[in-house]
């Protein structure tokens, strides 16, 4: 099952309005993501960074985030500065890393980062369901938001059926070897896993059909814009004046 460890908090972050931190998270993600100087993407960590001690996440699904995102960075280290052209900053036997590609590999991994860290404080400390409708009151489409929020709840349905089948082949002493009997049966358990998906999913929408739905969520969630977000959105703009102003 996923788990939504950083939406479960209790600070001040937690407690900004859904539609400002989406806004925030977007709009610094795009002057980041064209960032083009270390300096600017070192910036944009810095300010990440303290937004996210703000949000006070747990540290290990923090760590596991990171690696996840550096793991694909670490990749880049290995492969760009060998490939890219330039003069080399050193060699390693035959092959010459070139110095252009040590800082562009550099400045990815600042704005990876940094953009991770955004998102991490601003959008995953929002339970998904709530980042749903707060896209809607943002007035995304209606269909998009849709797909998003049952998207989310079908992988939950999946995850559900592939346990309690997996569960029963363990029972069974089931053990996988790459036998040609084994092929079949984890053949056969993706295929009944889709299944009982489709099954439980077509139940899930007449129960949806018998208590009124015509294809259209109507959000209990309320969305105020109070005297913190006033504030929140001025150091935003204030930090984002600064930033132009410095690079």
């Amino acid at each position: 099952m996923f788990s939504e460890p950083f939406a479960h908090g209790n600070s001040w972050v937690h407690a900004l309005d859904a539609r400002l931190r989406i806004g925030v998270a977007f709009i610094f993600s795009c002057v980041l993501a064209v960032a083009t100087t270390w300096q600017q993407a070192k910036f944009g960590l810095i300010a990440a960074c303290l937004l996210l001690i703000c949000s006070r996440p747990p540290l290990r699904p923090l760590l596991r985030r990171l690696a996840a995102v550096n793991i694909f960075v670490l990749f880049l280290w290995l492969t760009v500065p060998c490939t890219m052209p330039g003069p080399a900053a050193f060699h390693l036997g035959s092959l010459s890393c070139s110095l252009a590609g040590l800082h562009l590999v550099w400045l990815i991994t600042l704005k990876a980062n940094a953009i991770s860290l955004l998102f991490i404080a601003c959008v995953a400390t929002m339970p998904v369901a709530y980042f749903g409708h707060a896209l809607h009151a943002l007035r995304l489409p209606g269909k998009f938001v849709f797909l998003l929020l049952f998207t989310y709840r079908a992988i939950f349905l999946l995850a559900d059926e592939w346990q309690r089948l997996n569960t029963a082949l363990r029972l069974h002493n089931f053990v996988a070897t790459s036998s040609l009997h084994s092929y079949r049966t984890l053949g056969t358990l993706v295929g009944l896993t889709l299944l009982r998906s489709i099954d439980r999913a077509g139940r899930i929408h007449q129960a949806m059909l018998l208590r009124g739905f015509s294809g259209h969520f109507t959000s209990l969630a309320e969305f105020r814009f109070t005297r913190r977000d006033g504030k929140f959105t001025v150091a935003a703009l204030a930090l984002l004046l600064l930033y132009f102003t410095l690079f």
